[in-house]
């Protein structure tokens, strides 16, 4: 296998697992809907960061203690569910009914910043995202390749399209923007994300 034909191999496979709806797409699209673009593409950077972080690990090979340690695991994986769960456990409990339509410049910095935070902490205390890097990409790297070098050019590729991903779905939420901005629209997709968020908390919870 060739670099260009490991790389073609990777795009198509990695293209169809991040349009796969996820926790990641959950979130951001609630905070386009909710807060507009520019908090929404906040979230997607820090989901993006997160992603990385977990992809430099792998290529230094701190991922595949993960991997092999069940003690490391289950440490940032109950650190993880309990996040999500707290995540989904306030959307569900106190779900927004309005938000001004036009924010103060001030009111959107801070969501932006409360927004990247929360996507950088969600992938980070998720280390079936570690183990995901370390079982997928390896697949990807064509004989005689730095592992370490290559393997992080593919978290960076994954990311990207990931980013492709969720500038399709903020923009995708603008023309039904007065639709979803209604209040009973807003709190409907308030407990559908914080459902989601629970359900992922209690599925990585579980995972071995």
């Amino acid at each position: 296998m060739t670099t260009l034909q490991a790389l073609l191999a990777f795009v198509a496979a990695a293209s169809l697992l991040t349009v796969t709806p996820g926790v990641d797409t959950a979130m951001v699209l609630r905070a386009a809907t909710a807060a507009g673009p520019r908090p929404a593409a906040f979230a997607a950077v820090g989901i993006g960061l997160g992603c990385l972080v977990w992809g430099a690990a792998v290529s230094v090979g701190l991922g595949a203690l993960l991997a092999t340690s069940k003690m490391a695991f289950t440490a940032v994986k109950w650190a993880g569910a309990v996040y999500l769960f707290y995540l989904g456990a306030r959307l569900v409990l106190h779900p927004r009914s309005t938000f001004d339509a036009v924010l103060p410049s001030s009111t959107v910095k801070n969501e932006s910043a409360r927004l990247l935070r929360q996507g950088l902490l969600t992938n980070l205390m998720n280390p079936k995202v570690g183990v995901f890097y370390v079982t997928f990409l390896p697949q990807f790297i064509p004989p005689g390749a730095s592992v370490a070098a290559f393997s992080f050019l593919l978290a960076m590729i994954h990311v990207l399209l990931g980013a492709i991903w969720f500038a399709i779905l903020i923009a995708a939420t603008a023309p039904a923007g007065r639709l979803l901005r209604r209040p009973t629209v807003i709190r409907a997709l308030d407990r559908v994300t914080g459902g989601v968020f629970i359900a992922f908390g209690v599925r990585l919870a579980l995972a071995k």
